[in-house]
């Protein structure tokens, strides 16, 4: 049994509100005393998120939940991804996992460093395209020890949870607030985001699969680390894409992850990012038109074999999943959760509407 009742509100939970044997069974694995803690109380999830500092100097980013929580089958999932990914990608690392007081913990190399910033800076953006295009080299073709966890294709994903359009049509979903005159705009949207399925299925590779600025960190050396793994899944890397530019299209709540709670003597430094083959760019402001991120997409090596309208699709999809499912909050999530997902879909209809010239 706990001995202490599990975390049922909305937010995260601090380190007071894990259970006494868990802090206890943490700081044994540690090695030293825990003696400073940074947790994390924002973000979309209710499992607990923190920095732990030792007496000895060491740290670690911790994940727990409730050892019965769909959160602790995520965590155990992105323990097991992180123990296979390649050698050298630019991903913290699982160090260990725990299971005490009823709570599964994974304890992760805790990075120094920061999230990008919100709207995408062309700097941090360029830095980040270039980091990403190394990943998805390293995961396709996927490594056998990644291959052999059988993770789910994108395809059939996309097919049961993300295209919404068509059951808004058909009467089966609520339809979401729209922007005036868009309401019209139905029929292409169910047109464009029909087509993603059949995108998504050639692709043998694998991707991150909930690529967002929020789980990217940014190091004052330069480097890339890509966090938060639990969703890999085979597909097209261009999607990654869609996502990661769609995520820093407008200022918004983020997601705070080990990038805003990481202190100095992090893990150790992947290999220096290569020279970039995106465009320098020099703007009056820090925010990016929608016309750079387009040229960004079609710049990407990860769009070389992309259809030629694969970004109108994905961002039709993306634009139906969020704002259907903004009405409703999952039991793992914070309440923050669905102002992220009605603005996600927000930004991505507007980035659509601007490049269909949809008034």
């Amino acid at each position: 049994m706990p001995s202490s009742p599990p975390h049922t509100g909305t937010r995260r939970p601090g380190w007071s509100d894990l259970p006494v044997g868990l802090r206890a069974a943490l700081a044994d694995r540690l090695g030293a005393p825990v003696v400073a803690t940074r947790t994390a109380t924002t973000g979309f999830t209710r499992g607990f998120a923190g920095v732990l500092s030792a007496a000895d100097g060491g740290q670690v980013f911790v994940k727990a939940a409730p050892h019965d929580s769909h959160l602790a089958n995520w965590y155990w999932r992105e323990a097991t991804v992180l123990d296979r990914l390649p050698p050298g990608l630019a991903a913290p690392r699982a160090r260990w996992t725990l299971a005490e007081s009823g709570w599964f913990a994974v304890a992760l190399d805790a990075v120094d460093g920061y999230p990008p910033g919100r709207p995408w800076e062309p700097s941090e953006l360029t830095t980040t395209l270039t980091a990403y295009a190394e990943v998805a080299a390293a995961l396709d073709p996927p490594p056998s020890d990644l291959a052999a966890l059988n993770p789910p294709h994108l395809a059939d994903l996309a097919q049961a949870d993300i295209l919404c359009w068509g059951d808004v049509a058909a009467g089966r979903e609520a339809p979401p607030p729209l922007p005036a005159g868009l309401e019209q705009r139905l029929p292409e949207l169910v047109g464009l985001e029909s087509r993603l399925p059949g995108y998504l299925a050639p692709a043998a590779g694998l991707i991150h699969g909930d690529l967002r600025p929020d789980n990217v960190l940014l190091t004052s050396h330069g480097q890339v680390w890509f966090c938060d793994w639990t969703w890999l899944c085979r597909g097209p890397a261009w999607f990654d894409l869609v996502t990661l530019l769609l995520g820093g299209h407008a200022v918004e709540q983020q997601e705070v992850t080990v990038a805003a709670l990481a202190g100095t003597g992090g893990a150790s430094s992947p290999a220096e990012p290569a020279s970039s083959p995106f465009p320098k760019v020099t703007v009056a402001t820090p925010a990016l038109t929608t016309d750079w991120l387009d040229t960004a997409f079609a710049a990407h090596p990860a769009t070389a074999e992309a259809p030629p309208d694969a970004l109108d699709v994905t961002l039709a999809a993306l634009a139906g999943y969020f704002l259907t499912t903004a009405a409703t909050v999952p039991e793992t999530a914070t309440e923050q959760l669905a102002a992220h997902q009605r603005r996600s879909g927000e930004y991505a209809l507007d980035w659509l509407a601007r490049r269909q010239g949809w008034g």
